[in-house]
């Protein structure tokens, strides 16, 4: 285990602490104001200054994440909101998105509203709105490194429909300035199923500011709609807040390294002496990202987004043979990692693998 600038080993660790705890853990509370009420939430704390909550009951996404007591994401005004606010209808998805870490869209369709068959799709899917069940703390020695874990089970289902189930494992371990997420996603029906999903990552101030940019490895880079045409020079650096901007879309075709990894950060070189969120992911199951860039006044935003389909409405990819599907029985397994740089060498590495 890595504690400052050294390691000691299982044996040692114990014969300092009286609790684990002393060197961070999972912490398990409940959520007790406005529309938060009731909100189960795992608050982990690697002892190294990377901190997150994960939100079991807006299925195990992640809301909040600091680095030594800096923020490092978008939160909304909506805060961490029951599942029993969801609104499915049209844009009603906006009225209970926190942003955070990361926000799951899927897991059967996701993208703009729309009617696909007799079918009248909402915004962006109803994974996160779904409460996880089996959910554990699964944290543990694992030889000299003390491993922070939880896991649970998401399931998309319906009476005669798709039946989509989704067990997630978020792993980071004491000492450690990255988290870990596996996701299996298995059709447990009788019948072929869409299978859309999109990591929706949301980098916010102070880490999201007028001299951050984007980092990363495309292999070919598409604006999402004529508005965002417009902007595809500037889509990779950012600004201060505007005043009625509009949002802008680009989707990226991700080059994967050796290892089948594509790489993406979010890196403001004038921040506590450079820092920089990463997400890295298997670019074999999540071949592409969206970046989403929302410049606005209170609404300033940037996501970075894997995902294994174009973020568009589930008829318009159907018609275009650009749906995923997963045939009855059939798995599939997603992989990502997320983290923190900080200092001029750490990030001057990364752009180096990305490019």
């Amino acid at each position: 285990m890595r504690i400052g600038n050294r390691h000691y080993t299982r044996a040692e660790v114990l014969e300092r602490v009286g609790s684990i705890r002393q060197l961070g853990g999972v912490r398990r509370c409940i959520l007790d104001d406005g529309r938060s009420k009731g909100v189960t939430a795992f608050e982990v704390d690697t002892g190294a200054g990377f901190r997150f909550t994960v939100l079991p009951d807006r299925g195990l996404d992640i809301s909040s994440a600091s680095f030594r007591g800096t923020n490092l994401v978008h939160l909304t005004q909506n805060g961490e909101a029951h599942p029993a606010f969801y609104e499915p209808q049209g844009l009603g998805w906006l009225r209970t998105f926190f942003a955070g870490l990361l926000t799951t869209c899927g897991l059967t369709y996701l993208g703009p509203p729309g009617q696909d068959g007799e079918e009248i799709l909402g915004l962006h899917g109803r994974a996160t709105t779904t409460p996880a069940r089996q959910v554990c703390d699964l944290s543990r020695w694992e030889g000299d490194e003390y491993v922070l874990e939880v896991t649970g089970i998401i399931e998309e289902s319906h009476l005669f429909g798709d039946k989509i189930r989704l067990t997630r494992t978020i792993s980071t371990r004491t000492g450690s300035r990255s988290l870990t997420i596996r996701d299996v996603a298995e059709n447990f029906g009788y019948r072929t199923a869409p299978f859309h999903i999109l990591y929706h990552v949301n980098a916010g101030f102070p880490l999201l500011d007028a001299c951050s940019y984007l980092v990363l490895s495309p292999c070919e880079s598409e604006a999402c709609d004529a508005h965002s045409a417009a902007g595809m020079e500037q889509m990779r650096i950012f600004t201060a807040p505007i005043p009625g901007f509009e949002e802008e879309n680009f989707l990226h075709r991700m080059y994967p390294g050796p290892d089948g990894w594509a790489t993406a950060a979010m890196v403001n070189p004038e921040l506590e002496g450079g820092l920089a969120l990463y997400v890295r992911f298997d670019a074999r199951a999540l071949p592409l990202l969206n970046e989403w860039k929302m410049m606005g006044q209170g609404d300033y935003v940037v996501g970075v987004e894997p995902c294994n389909a174009p973020c568009e409405n589930r008829a318009i990819l159907r018609e275009q043979g650009r749906l995923p599907f997963l045939e009855p029985g059939e798995t599939r397994e997603l992989n990502l990692e997320m983290g923190v740089l900080q200092g001029a060498e750490e990030i001057e590495r990364l752009v180096k693998q990305a490019e």
